[in-house]
């Protein structure tokens, strides 16, 4: 399991066995290793992981406009807590924030 934060370093997602989930559990997405990018549940481009645990949309992505299909709802694997805050990193160029 991992936490993910948005780039002021507040706790956005958590990353169980190649699926992403809300911090209150809920399957948000997924993540395909070979592109070593993260998709929402309609299989959509949603971001990637940058500086080892930042979930981060990547403006000039090559998957922004591809469709992956839909991996399934792995359902709610519960609460793990809240990490804190991880502190900011700033606005990297290229990148936003991931909106849910």
């Amino acid at each position: 399991m991992e936490y993910l934060f948005n780039s002021k370093g507040k706790h956005i997602a958590n990353l169980v066995n190649e699926h992403l989930y809300a911090p209150s559990g809920k399957n948000i997405g997924h993540f395909l290793s070979n592109e070593k990018i993260l998709i929402n549940m309609q299989g959509k481009y949603l971001g990637e992981i940058v500086q080892r645990n930042r979930l981060l949309y990547n403006k000039n992505s090559p998957y922004r406009n591809v469709n992956f299909g839909s991996y399934g709802n792995y359902g709610n694997v519960g609460n793990y807590g809240n990490p804190g805050n991880f502190g900011s990193i700033g606005i990297l160029s290229g990148y936003n924030d991931v909106i849910f």
